[in-house]
């Protein structure tokens, strides 16, 4: 089991916040550099089918900013994959996406979506990048994952960190024991289990101290809380409360 818990930073919302005015401030190429200098040990971006954060001109940018590994958030469609063979990220994980969620509401359904996924994940393996399925902390999907050859998956801690929030403590241990389980069960079948979406410095713990688990990917709250104390100093800190779990 991985003893260092490796911190993905998602740098799309410094996009986000440059997109609502246009011109080219705040650099997300940039935000990876200070990433990188802060302790994070992957940058991950997602470039939508709208372009509403991360653009086609930023990919490039933010490779050679940073010696860091790339996560690619991705759809599964030909313009991604077209974009993905191309760009030959160092991870490529698969999301869903509607274009009129505000953000990423759900894991991908791998098992239901399977003769769609099974090409997409065929492809960005042979292009040479390291492949991730978002899926729920549902054993069905990793099974599927397996079957899929995905190495990795990343499970959706959005339900975990909405019942953090609502105060409810008995969903919040029974979805903190999904995630627990699926972790288990995708280590057991040989895949590497990370796990992201909705995390903070509040709730982020019990999530980190899943032993299983190789990797969260955290960028919203990250990106929110910089305003206050700069990007640098709200990654050290998420890195701090990481290693802290595990200790």
């Amino acid at each position: 089991m991985p003893s260092h818990l490796r911190l993905g930073v998602n740098i799309d919302h410094v996009a986000t916040i440059r997109n609502a005015r246009g011109g080219a401030f705040p650099d997300p190429a940039r935000a990876a550099e200070l990433a990188q200098s802060a302790g994070a040990d992957g940058i991950t971006i997602h470039l939508r089918e709208d372009r509403r954060h991360i653009r086609d001109d930023d990919l490039v940018r933010i490779k050679s900013a940073t010696d860091l590994p790339i996560n690619l958030e991705m759809a599964v469609t030909d313009e991604m994959l077209v974009i993905g063979e191309r760009f030959k990220p160092h991870a490529a994980c698969f999301v869903p996406e509607k274009r009129e969620e505000r953000t990423t509401e759900g894991g991908l359904n791998v098992a239901g979506l399977h003769n769609q996924v099974a090409p997409a994940v065929a492809r960005m393996r042979e292009s040479g990048s390291r492949v991730s399925l978002f899926i729920e902390p549902d054993p069905v999907q990793i099974a599927v994952a397996e079957v899929l050859q995905a190495p990795v998956v990343e499970l959706h801690t959005g339900k975990y960190a909405e019942l953090w929030l609502a105060g409810d403590e008995i969903g919040l241990e029974a979805e903190l024991e999904k995630l627990r389980i699926a972790a288990q069960e995708a280590a057991k079948r040989g895949i590497e289990p990370h796990a992201g979406h909705g995390l903070t410095y509040d709730n982020v713990g019990p999530v980190a101290a899943i032993p299983e688990l190789a990797e969260l990917n955290i960028g919203h709250f990250l990106v929110g809380e910089a305003v206050f104390v700069g990007l640098e100093a709200s990654i050290a800190k998420m890195r701090q409360l990481m290693d802290e779990a595990r200790t």
